[in-house]
């Protein structure tokens, strides 16, 4: 695992604990995959709404932010929500 990888995956996880009520629900796996690295975010049921938002704009917010910081070290990177 690279140290940017590792870096985005400790931002999502910093992000979402802010996010929602129960932070010591909040999971965050990093999978590598077809060149592209996938964040694996995971919440309590709860607190689903929190972290995708109204219409989606906080995830969104969330997906941009990491492929921002993927466009710096020339990675991609994906966000999945799981339930």
């Amino acid at each position: 695992m690279s140290e940017q990888a590792g870096d985005v995956r400790v931002l999502v996880e910093q992000i979402a604990k802010a996010l929602v009520d129960s932070p010591d629900e909040v999971f965050v796996e990093q999978v590598d995959e077809d060149g592209e690295t996938v964040i694996e975010l995971e919440v309590a049921e709860s607190d689903m709404g929190k972290v995708i938002g109204r219409n989606g704009r906080t995830a969104r917010a969330l997906r941009t932010l990491i492929s921002a910081t993927g466009v710096r070290s020339h990675k991609r990177y994906v966000l999945e929500i799981l339930e």
